[in-house]
């Protein structure tokens, strides 16, 4: 952005109000003439002086304090009509910019060219106490400086940003039946937890009886034993007639009184626990999953009925958590799993869950299971390894072994091996190889950094390669590649594999046998806890690294 000279205004007119007008129509709309609202107002003056008369025009807000309601009383843009957008970046600036080409002009304050204004200095970088201020000093500095207070930059806009968004297909929330986005999923975003309001308490009536009453009853849910450090276990099951040998373990768990059937049968519409959880568990269950069993102290777990990559869908996985009422937890999303063993677990919170929170949870749930667990292929691997220096026999090949012993590792193979030297032709040559020979998985070492010597992305170039992303926020393994070649999946995997135990490499080797198609998005979002600590024991994959 290059600044411009701005024509300054003989007067100290706002738009079409004199000062003292504006500061009239400030206070209306605003609540109170605010110091930013009135040097708004001459903002939006000094970018709509520079617009070509009769532009149609939207705006852009840097803050949300003050600056949008200039915009909204001097222009047609307005939060309702969507032409004025609020980007929350913490400056004081504004754009005005042409709805179609995008380009106009920006305006801000710029602390250095303030000093000519003290007073207004001061208010803008906070040096003064509030009560320190001299207002009437403030507003004059403001009235005389006007237009001149500015810095004027010509802008152009990204395109995705000028490009119209539109709300799309409506639909109606099956709990609370508003109209609402649809795409914010199966219910509104109110009924997902996100409404601000309170509501009365849904706590169906139960009795309980004295223990010493409850011989010969059924009991209404689990009762739970702990020994600290030692055992968990149901003492008395849900439905389960208690015995007077029931009632001396629960006076040990230190119970006096307990909910029994037959005098706790919920009014209104509520759902047992039991019956909430299973419930949630067979519709979050995707392939590779099934719920562990019946209910147990009102909990299900998810089971894996064989091993594989495990995935989650975090959106609704965060969607599901935010009814109060219920909960799901999980492992980490892309881990391998083992079969047999328990993934997930959901519950009910209350022992009876109101019917209204129940529906909404499974609206939640009705688009399709939140867990899955991919399948990892039998690839038929394929390995290249780049390097003058390994090529001519100068060093010992020690990529050969790390790379099979990882391929193999998950239930691949690897069918040939070529080494080359630092040349991209013959990088290339070696890929078509190895595609010859059968390989659908291409994984290539080094040759990705930054050394002018380094040519194996080139070579790869040279062979085909598309869908590419090179670099991702994982160390060690920054320099990792991902794409395809011809019919295969292709994985570069950096030097430092050669000294590291646990790299990159292991956390997309899985994604890809499990035949996800990584993006650039997918690479950054592993950029949370994917810094390998470099233990001197290392337990990769029972350790935070890419989790």
């Amino acid at each position: 952005m290059s600044n411009l000279t701005e024509q300054v205004r003989s007067d100290s007119a706002i738009g079409p109000y004199t000062f003292e007008e504006f500061l009239d129509v400030a206070a209306a709309f605003h609540g109170n003439p605010a110091p930013g609202l009135i040097l708004g107002g001459y903002m939006v003056d000094a970018a709509r002086a520079f617009l070509p008369e009769g532009t149609l025009f939207d705006a852009v807000v840097e803050t949300k304090k003050c600056l949008p309601d200039a915009v909204q009383i001097l222009t047609p843009p307005s939060y309702g009509n969507g032409w004025m957008r609020v980007l929350n970046l913490g400056r004081y600036a504004l754009s005005l910019y042409d709805k179609f080409t995008g380009e106009g002009y920006r305006v801000w304050l710029d602390p250095a060219h303030l000093q000519a204004w003290p007073e207004i200095h001061a208010w803008y970088l906070k040096t003064k106490p509030k009560k320190e201020q001299d207002r009437t000093r403030l507003f004059a500095e403001i009235k005389a400086g006007g237009r001149a207070l500015c810095r004027v930059a010509k802008v152009r806009l990204r395109p995705d940003f000028v490009a119209k968004s539109h709300m799309g297909a409506i639909g109606v929330c099956p709990v609370c039946h508003e109209g609402y986005p649809a795409a914010d999923g199966a219910i509104c975003r109110g009924c997902a937890g996100e409404a601000p309001y309170l509501r009365e308490s849904e706590t169906p009536k139960l009795r309980a009886v004295p223990l010493d009453a409850a011989a010969g009853r059924r009991a209404l849910h689990d009762m739970t034993r702990i020994v600290p450090g030692t055992s968990k276990a149901v003492a008395v099951a849900a439905g389960a007639d208690i015995t007077a040998g029931d009632v001396c373990r629960l006076q040990t768990m230190g119970r006096n009184n307990v909910y029994v059937e037959d005098l706790s049968e919920p009014l209104g519409e509520f759902v047992h626990e039991n019956e909430a959880a299973l419930a949630f568990a067979e519709a979050m269950c995707g392939p590779g999953l099934v719920p562990s069993g019946p209910p147990r102290e009102g909990k299900v777990e998810l089971m894996a009925v064989s091993g594989g990559l495990f995935t989650i869908d975090r959106e609704r996985l965060t969607a599901f958590n935010m009814i109060e009422g219920v909960m799901c937890a999980s492992r980490q999303s892309h881990l391998v799993v083992e079969a047999d063993k328990a993934v997930a677990g959901c519950r009910a919170i209350p022992l009876y869950l109101p019917r209204r929170v129940f529906e909404a949870a499974m609206h939640v749930l009705a688009e399709g299971p939140l867990f899955v667990i991919r399948p990892l292929r039998q690839a038929r691997a394929g390995v290249l390894v780049t390097g003058t220096e390994i090529y001519s026999g100068l060093i010992e090949d020690k990529f050969e072994p790390v790379v099979r012993s990882k391929v193999e590792a998950l239930g691949s193979a690897v069918v040939a091996c070529r080494k080359v030297p630092d040349d991209r032709a013959a990088v290339a040559a070696a890929v078509a190889e190895l595609l010859f020979a059968g390989a659908d998985l291409i994984v290539t070492t080094a040759g990705l950094s930054v050394d002018p010597d380094d040519v194996t992305r080139l070579g790869l170039d040279d062979a085909g390669l598309c869908d590419a992303v090179h670099g991702m926020p994982v160390l060690p393994g920054a320099m990792a590649l991902v794409g395809r070649v011809g019919g295969a999946d292709v994985i570069g995997v950096p030097a430092c594999a050669l000294f590291h135990k646990t790299t990159s490499f292991d956390l997309l080797l899985p994604r890809v046998l499990s035949g996800l198609k990584l993006t650039r998005r997918d690479m950054a979002g592993l950029a949370e806890g994917s810094m390998c600590l470099s233990c001197r024991a290392c337990t990769y994959p029972k350790c935070p690294f890419g989790k």
